[in-house]
């Protein structure tokens, strides 16, 4: 397994905090992060019935087998654990490193327990960096299909039987510990219709009528999605503009091989073609996009602007003082129609914009009128490029 761009950070962050938490989806690598960093670390997973069962009757004797610390893996599936942990790090005697795929369980036990005593980190599935130590180049509607999660990558497996066995084996695990679910058919079509707005606004009432279920149950199922780290949500910016603007947010996946695969492309060439290809070229850009700032321990401000009016501008990101218009293209040749979006939201009466940026399919790096365009595939490290003092 290739070393994570994340493990600089975390590596400061032990440093610095007795206790440091990996959250991310499941399958992002979270586990083999945290043994390759600290191989001498203790590890145990409370996925383990036997020791979840034995921290749970006695957790003193359990943490005082880890003499000095140690890895405590899917630790929200016990957080009452943590209560003894911060006894340990508080007497000094111990530094922890915890994983988890779930939010809610987490969030709150370590508000109670672990406050000021964790750095917390989110690991999601490949960048398009790291994915440049298999393979160095890549064609977008590749990515699209195989998705970002190390075992696809490490093991070449075949991306539609993996994906075909995370929504069995993850998702649905995940949402029943959740939830209470009377009819798992009818979040299995959850999924699918949320895949189908991939990169849209998402309106509850909507996909609650085309579901037959109602607008709270919706909203709870999205939560949980997001919670369990299978999407994430782009908000509406609407800071200092007079003119009225769309206050839903769109709805991203973490990993954009899940959504292709829940719309039923399995190939390239079905990508290429789909209606959907700029959404999911849109998905896969805006997700490594923060990969790139969560590896440098960055929780980044991102935001989507559209008016009443159709105009757009498809991702915000306010980094340096300054707010960053970038517009995403599927597209291999350039069109002027590209820069209009952006021309516009210069033009509005906000404070510190940057000229901003085009992401597309091309080959060319250019600029035009201040704009830069250039492929984020062809770049390094997207991130950087896009959020660097000299692009201002």
């Amino acid at each position: 397994m290739i070393t994570r761009d994340i493990t600089a950070e975390l590596l400061n962050s032990a440093a610095e905090y007795p206790v440091v938490t990996i959250l991310g989806p499941r399958q992002s690598g979270k586990t083999t992060l945290a043994r390759m960093t600290f191989p001498e670390k203790p590890y145990f997973s409370l996925e383990d019935p036997d020791v979840r069962a034995a921290a749970e009757a006695d957790p003193r004797e359990f943490l005082g087998r880890m003499e000095g610390g140690g890895i405590l893996d899917e630790v929200q599936r016990l957080p009452s654990l943590l209560s003894y942990v911060q006894g340990i790090v508080d007497s000094g005697s111990g530094r922890f490193i915890l994983t988890g795929s779930h939010q809610p369980q987490l969030h709150e036990a370590i508000s109670q327990s672990l406050a000021g005593r964790t750095a917390m980190l989110a690991l999601w599935p490949f960048s398009l960096k790291e994915l440049r130590h298999y393979k160095l180049t890549y064609d977008p509607f590749e990515l699209i299909v195989r998705g970002g999660f190390p075992r696809v990558h490490e093991e070449q497996l075949e991306s539609r039987r993996f994906y075909n066995g995370y929504v069995q084996t993850y998702v649905e695990r995940d949402v029943r510990a959740m939830i209470q679910l009377r009819d798992l058919s009818q979040f299995q079509k959850f999924l699918t219709l949320l895949a189908g707005r991939v990169g849209q606004v998402v309106h509850l009432t909507s996909l609650s009528n085309d579901l037959g279920v109602s607008s709270p149950t919706v909203r709870n199922w999205l939560s949980v999605l997001k919670a369990s780290y299978v999407v994430f949500e782009l908000p509406p910016f609407f800071e200092n503009i007079r003119k009225r603007v769309i206050k839903s947010s769109k709805i991203y996946f973490t990993d954009v091989g899940l959504a292709a695969f829940l719309l039923g492309i399995h190939t390239e060439e079905q990508a290429s073609r789909d209606p959907l290809r700029g959404n999911l070229y849109e998905n896969l850009v805006i997700a490594d996009l923060v990969k790139g700032a969560l590896n440098k321990g960055i929780r980044p401000e991102i935001y989507f602007f559209r008016d009443s009016h159709g105009n757009e501008v498809d991702l915000l990101i306010r980094e340096g003082g300054q707010l960053k218009p970038i517009e995403i293209k599927s597209g291999s040749t350039f069109s002027t129609d590209f820069v209009k979006g952006l021309e516009h939201f210069q033009a509005l009466d906000i404070k510190r914009v940057s000229a901003g940026t085009v992401l597309y399919n091309g080959e060319r790096q250019f600029s035009v009128r201040g704009i830069q365009v250039f492929n984020p595939l062809l770049v390094k490290d997207i991130w950087g490029v896009v959020t660097a003092p000299s692009r201002q």
